[in-house]
């Protein structure tokens, strides 16, 4: 009753597997799944290495035998040590490290053996670089190299083909060629030269693909025991011929370019690879490898395996011999049946599916009955258009069929339908009529009509006509086609088909474009025009459903009577605009408005109403033929539920006063006449005489809530901390100058004073943003109340926007994005590396990669300073930060698609 539950227990039962399976391949999902991995992303192989390595180690060091519990040591661990010298007293320091694998650098290299040189060749600490010499007890200039003291059994060599670009900001892979091969003698890089440092070449892992971020493994391992190569690619297992190593197809690139480099020749016993991603040498003894009894409770499980795999074999052998000899026997049906298939002249036949006769003569699928609903007319009959998808065959045949396989109906030489014959042909006539009726109409509508003889037509069905009349015609050849499915049984859906007729139903039919709401004559007569009688006739034989209008024809009554209606209006709201406009002369005109800033001596109080009235009541004052009137001042908006202010004395002077509009207390009085009124709100200042004005006090009725307006600051700060999709801006320091809004003046004009200068220089009609005109009507989009009230409790203003200046970009961000991806976003829009960001704003530094933006206070149309640092020129010291900056992770190879 054993079941691996442990990883080692799963790598014990893997080896067994391979050992003794009969499969051709193992499936090492019990494996995958014990280590945790996620079978959907692909992980980098050598990341995957070193760990699985350090855990394995760790998990054999708990064991009591110390054969098991040193065996990753024994098998793959090596010694070198770090030396460094002073070059003023010689004094040696040597650090001594373990390693499990060597990580060689490829670039500018061409050899292994030279990737092994560079790994181990000497360095000079100089200048800010130097050593401080224990001996000499000062900074000394010294020299540092490796030393390899020793090799394990099994040496791992990892050729570092993915390095970071400075350009991009990303990993990329370096497919250059390196020579490496099958014999290494390492006793020359080797401190000790007495011992016996020759490997053999024991396994290649190939990285198939030009991208860092995307590619495909093939592995290459040699047999030890008969010395035979196999190549690993998925479930594909291949034995290579004649025991060598053959890399073949995997040295092409997936997306090969045009400055390919040649494969460089190789000699005997050595292989040049673009592709080679780790490197395993076994060193070479003359020991061969010997076969390890696998336990009994592990032979248990493969054998349980190997009876499975057995039964399905058996399984598949029976099912392959039925269905040979279910082969049989439909060959012998075919072999009789073929024969007697054509119909001969003069003989009874039936006609049957074309498709369900290549499934009758398909021997993997037994045939369904015969279902030729799909060929049938709204009559019931054989359609002429689906003669093409049917075949005739005798009718002894057909007997045959449908007493074996059943179905129908049956459709005989009797079933073509001569109705729908008649009908194509009528549809095919008027097609070939339609190009002459076409000159004959254009001619007829150069003709002046005279009298009254003539009939209206809308000038846009006269435009289309001809493709109205060709669309109606293919729509009666497509209705059998709607009304069947396909072919055996897979009817269309009836209620599509039904929803597609509505749609095309509720388009403009011919001569529709006249036809007013109530169903009569239209009264606009720039969209319609008088043809002749013969004209109307030819029109009428492909629209004969369309409505009639003659001549002498009159308007709709009920049109009439709306556009009086409307002249009317227009009138009225003209000289209400007007009277309005002459008696708040001061609300029309900012400049004319007090304000608290500065509070006018002339009166101690002050109303207020929402600045979204004033707006509304300016729109209609300037196009009062296009707005709705004003009727009345909803202060609502500016209290709370409970009916007290929602804004203090300050915050109506700052950041509130885009919200509000100060009205004069005689303005107010006629504010009281000419609209209703559901809220009175004023400010009323209080002032002892010879007092200094800054002295005074100021109350409001009603009076402030002090509950409610601390809930709509802390609703604001909420909503500043939690945007999406907002926008920031970064500039960019050079020389520690900023290019500050002092030095331009016209960047501190409010953007919405702007606007409002703007609007009041454009001629009536083209003030309003929101009004377009198209199609000869006006329309205007509506503005809710509510929305406004929304708007306003939120509390995110943006009257004013940021005006961008030189060396500044505007990025999208999130609150909840970290500074780290939005040093990311920066790196893209500026070429400067996460590393070398220096960001703050207003003077605070932000240094916090994982922080939110919302907790370091950055909110929408903030600006970022950005100081990029002196570009690094080492390459591989880029590397190193940029892999510290992932803890130790290569960028870029956590997931990898293939």
């Amino acid at each position: 009753d054993y079941e691996p539950q442990t990883i080692c227990e799963h790598l014990q039962y893997l080896f067994a597997l391979l050992q003794n399976s009969k499969r051709r391949y193992i499936d090492p999902s019990g494996f995958v799944k014990a280590l945790g991995l996620d079978t959907g992303q692909q992980q980098d192989a050598q990341e995957f290495s070193k760990l699985f390595m350090s855990l394995l180690e760790d998990t054999l060091s708990k064991q009591k035998n110390p054969d098991v519990r040193n065996i990753v040591q024994k098998q793959f661990c090596g010694e070198y040590a770090y030396v460094t010298v002073c070059n003023q007293c010689g004094r040696e320091s040597k650090l001594v490290s373990k390693f499990y694998e060597l990580e060689l650098n490829i670039q500018g290299h061409k050899q292994l053996t030279d990737c092994i040189t560079e790994f181990l060749k000497e360095e000079k600490l100089e200048g800010d670089n130097r050593y401080f010499c224990e001996t000499c007890q000062s900074k000394q200039n010294a020299t540092r190299k490796i030393r390899l003291l020793s090799l394990p059994c099994t040496l791992n060599l990892q050729l570092m083909r993915f390095v970071f670009d400075r350009q991009t900001g990303h990993k990329k892979k370096l497919n250059t060629y390196i020579g490496f091969s099958e014999l290494l003698d390492m006793e020359p890089f080797m401190e000790q030269k007495n011992g016996v440092y020759v490997y053999e070449l024991s396994a290649v892992l190939i990285h198939r693909g030009v991208s860092a971020y995307s590619g495909h493994y093939i592995a290459h391992v040699k047999d030890p025991q008969t010395g035979e190569w196999y190549k690993f690619n998925d479930e594909d297992i291949e034995k290579m011929e004649g025991k060598k190593l053959q890399l073949g197809i995997e040295e092409d690139l997936a997306e090969p370019s045009k400055s390919q480099t040649r494969k460089p020749k190789c000699g005997k016993g050595t292989h040049c690879s673009r592709n080679a991603y780790m490197l395993v040498y076994r060193l070479q003894t003359r020991e061969k490898s010997l076969t390890v009894k696998v336990p009994a409770f592990l032979q248990e499980l493969v054998e349980r395996d190997n009876c499975k795999f057995e039964e399905w074999c058996n399984e598949m052998a029976e099912m392959r011999k039925q269905s040979v000899a279910r082969g049989k026997i439909k060959h012998e049906e075919v072999k009789e049946l073929y024969k007697r298939l054509p119909a001969e002249a003069g003989s009874p036949y039936d006609f049957i599916s074309l498709e369900w006769l290549q499934k009758w003569l398909d021997e993997s699928t037994p045939p369904k009955p015969i279902d030729n609903t799909a060929c049938l007319c709204s009559h019931g009959k054989l359609h002429p258009d689906k003669i093409s998808i049917m075949k005739r065959i005798s009718e002894y045949v057909a007997d045959f069929f449908y007493r074996r396989y059943g179905g129908g109906p049956r459709l005989n030489v009797k079933a073509l339908c001569k109705d729908c014959v008649v009908e194509r042909c009528r549809i095919l006539r008027l097609k070939n009529q339609l190009n002459e009726d076409y000159k004959t109409v254009t001619n007829l509508l150069k003709i002046t009509v005279k009298g009254n003889d003539g009939f209206w037509v809308g000038k846009a069905s006269l435009r289309s006509w001809r493709q109205l009349a060709l669309e109606q015609l293919n729509e009666q050849d497509e209705d059998a086609e709607h009304s069947n499915g396909k072919m055996n049984g897979n009817a269309q859906n009836k209620d599509e088909s039904n929803e597609e007729k509505r749609e095309e139903e509720e388009e403009l039919n011919f001569n529709e474009d006249i036809v007013c709401p109530h169903g009569d004559l239209c009264i606009s007569e720039n969209e319609r025009r008088v043809v002749s009688k013969e004209a109307w006739e030819k029109l009428k034989q492909y629209f004969p459903k369309a409505p009639e209008f003659p001549n002498n024809k009159e308007r709709c009554s009920q049109c009439k009577i709306l556009e009086r209606e409307g002249e009317e209006n227009e009138a009225l709201h003209k000289m209400m605009a007007s009277e309005q406009k002459t008696s708040l002369q001061n609300l029309f005109h900012d400049k004319c408005r007090p304000c608290l800033g500065s509070w006018p001596q002339e009166t101690d109080e002050l109303y207020i109403v929402s600045q979204f009235f004033v707006e509304e009541w300016r729109k209609f004052v300037r196009r009062p033929t296009r707005c709705s009137p004003v009727s009345s001042v909803g202060n609502s908006a500016l209290l709370c539920p409970h009916g007290g202010l929602m804004f203090t004395y300050a915050s109506m002077t700052k950041e509130d006063s885009k919200l509000i509009a100060l009205i004069w207390p005689s303005e107010w009085e006629r504010i009281q006449k000419l609209f209703v009124v559901d809220h009175v709100i004023k400010i009323i200042r209080a002032q002892a005489a010879g007092a200094d004005p800054e002295s005074a006090l100021y109350t409001s009725e009603p009076q402030l809530c002090p509950e409610c307006r601390e809930g709509l600051l802390c609703q604001q700060q909420r909503d500043l901390r939690e945007y999406t999709q907002a926008t920031i801006y970064i500039h960019k320091v050079v020389d520690n100058k900023k290019v500050m809004k002092d030095a331009a003046p016209e960047l501190n004009v409010s953007s919405s004073e702007a606007e409002e200068e703007r609007e009041e220089n454009k001629p009536e009609g083209e003030q309003d943003p929101d009004f377009n005109q198209a199609n000869g009507g006006a329309k205007r989009q509506k503005i809710s109340h509510q929305s406004y009230i929304t708007y306003q409790k939120q509390g995110i203003r943006r009257s004013t926007r940021h005006r961008k200046v030189r060396g500044e970009k505007a990025l999208l961000v999130s609150a909840n994005q970290t500074l780290k991806e939005l040093k990311i976003q920066i790196m893209h829009a500026f070429s400067v590396a996460p590393f070398d960001q220096n960001l703050s704003i207003d003077g605070k530094i932000l240094s916090d990669d994982t922080a939110t933006l919302g907790s370091l206070g950055v909110i929408p149309e903030s600006v970022i300073l950005l100081k990029a640092d002196e570009p690094i020129a080492d390459y591989a010291a880029m590397d190193d930060v940029m892999q510290g900056e992932e803890g130790g992770r290569p960028e870029g190879l956590g997931v990898w698609g293939r």
